[in-house]
């Protein structure tokens, strides 16, 4: 017997629909069932390397890891990692497929309906509930025809959809209310009720609001869920979540990252943004990279345009009168690639083939090729010996006399490969690349970090998220007719 399914849909993008799969995963979980998530179609440049070695979205991983389960790359079967303003790279089943432009992929999608649902129908033959998440809105009537994302998904494998409203943003009874309004009757017979998250004060003040919603659209009330302060100590997936972000904690040790426009896995500060030592500032275009103990080069889905980005912001004359003062640079992945004395695309990966000069803080070369490294990976820092875990999501290949001088030695978590060098240390130590992601994760690996910038860490990350899943599962469990959503799925 297949597993019942149930399909959260949103009338907008952060909506908070990641968040409530999550908790809703680890109340399966507590109901003693086999639960797994799935996102037919995801936009994000947060990704996260699978079990089986491809690449999903972070929200789908986090959603996994709620549900207790090993990540699969049909947790996610397309996934779309922007480059330009009008184009993505697609990966599908966590490979990539290609790049195409935003006109195109509306073509495209028809082709990849077989694969969302083939997907689909893996994880139903090994679970009792399959709790599926929707992307954007199914109000977005002009992608209906191919739509695999919302309602062409729901109504293709017959899954019965939950519709949720974010009040913080304002307009949620518009919002509800309208969708029902202009999307097809057949697509609206599928959603089964509504629910509006992130309120805030007395929720009997918006009684009314809730009875006005059900008698407009016909939809029973499922819950009014408040703002959850533990969903901050969890992964941010939507870069419209970066943007919320600005100076986090008020520790005496500065890490300064500047947001490129095409930054990716940003997660990956998670751990420092919540070290009560640490001072973690987002540095936005228009602002200069500030007296910091470490500046932090975040990993790109376009290095190359996003290396003259960060020329145009005037952030490489802040590096260089930063390393000229003693500070420390970290690069991770297209990070790295930057500090470099060149990034070669001879093939065209990321744009027109062209090699263009990096910021020359590592006496290192790269050059980018279509083959793409997905691999958990464990290893050691060689500088200390400390233990590492973190994973490799990147193309190309970096070579020069500091790769000389590696950050660590890793080795493949998936089988016996051997262990191998990664990354480059100036011949002073204090400008670092690494193509790994994840670092700052491990507890070990960050005390060090922190270590060698003055201070401790005070921080057991790994425990800090498990504690704000069942913070955020508590908090639906409370505010949502949590038997009644289960009881909905098919």
């Amino acid at each position: 017997m297949s597993a019942r399914a149930l399909m959260i849909q949103g009338t907008g993008s952060d909506v908070g629909k990641s968040l409530l799969v999550a908790g809703l995963c680890r109340l399966a979980v507590r109901r003693g069932l086999r639960v797994v998530p799935f996102k037919p179609q995801n936009m994000s440049n947060n990704a996260a390397v699978t079990a089986d070695g491809g690449e999903i979205g972070r929200a789908q991983a986090l959603q996994a890891r709620a549900a207790g389960v090993p990540t699969t790359v049909h947790m996610n079967p397309v996934l779309l990692k922007p480059q330009s303003e009008i184009g993505a790279q697609v990966i599908v089943q966590g490979r990539r497929v290609g790049t195409t432009k935003a006109a195109d992929y509306q073509v495209l999608k028809a082709s990849l309906k077989a694969a969302v649902l083939e997907s689909f129908a893996r994880l139903k033959a090994d679970a009792d509930l399959v709790i599926v998440e929707g992307a954007g809105s199914p109000a977005e009537v002009n992608l209906r025809a191919t739509d695999i994302a919302n309602m062409g998904f729901a109504r293709a494998a017959d899954v019965p959809v939950v519709l949720v409203g974010d009040i913080d943003r304002g307009g949620v009874i518009a919002s509800l209310v309208g969708t029902k309004a202009v999307i097809d009757p057949a697509d609206a017979a599928m959603i089964e009720g509504f629910i509006v998250n992130r309120f805030r004060g007395d929720p009997r003040l918006f009684d009314e609001g809730m009875r006005f919603i059900e008698a407009a659209t016909g939809w029973p009330a499922l819950g009014l869920v408040p703002h959850l302060s533990a969903a901050a100590s969890l992964p941010a997936e939507d870069a419209v979540a970066l943007d919320r972000m600005g100076r986090a904690g008020g520790g005496a040790v500065t890490v300064a990252v500047p947001v490129t426009p095409r930054i990716s896995n940003f997660d990956d500060f998670d751990a420092l943004r919540m070290e009560p030592s640490v001072s973690l500032v987002f540095v936005r275009r228009g602002a200069p990279i500030p007296v910091a103990d470490l500046v932090v080069l975040p990993g790109s889905k376009a290095t190359i345009a996003d290396l003259a980005a960060f020329r145009e912001a005037g952030w490489d004359i802040d590096l260089a009168a930063h390393v000229r003062r003693g500070g420390r640079v970290l690069g991770v992945c297209g990070g790295y690639q930057m500090l470099g004395r060149s990034i070669a695309d001879p093939e065209g990966i990321e744009g027109p083939p062209g090699t263009v000069p990096g910021l020359g803080l590592l006496d290192v070369e790269t050059v980018l090729t279509p083959v793409k490294a997905l691999t958990r990976v464990g290893g050691r820092s060689l500088s200390d010996g400390v233990p590492l875990t973190g994973y490799e999501m990147h193309v190309g290949k970096t070579v020069g006399p500091d790769a000389g001088r590696p950050f660590a030695e890793i080795a493949d978590t998936a089988g016996d490969t051997g262990a191998r060098p990664d990354g480059a240390v100036s011949a002073d130590g204090a400008v670092v690349g690494t193509y790994l992601h994840g670092l700052f994760a491990g507890d070990d690996q960050r005390a060090a970090w922190l270590g060698r910038l003055g201070t401790a860490s005070g921080l057991s990350y790994e425990s800090a998220v498990e504690a704000a899943i069942d913070a955020v599962a508590d908090g639906l469990e409370a505010h949502l007719a949590v038997d009644r959503l289960f009881a909905i799925a098919r």
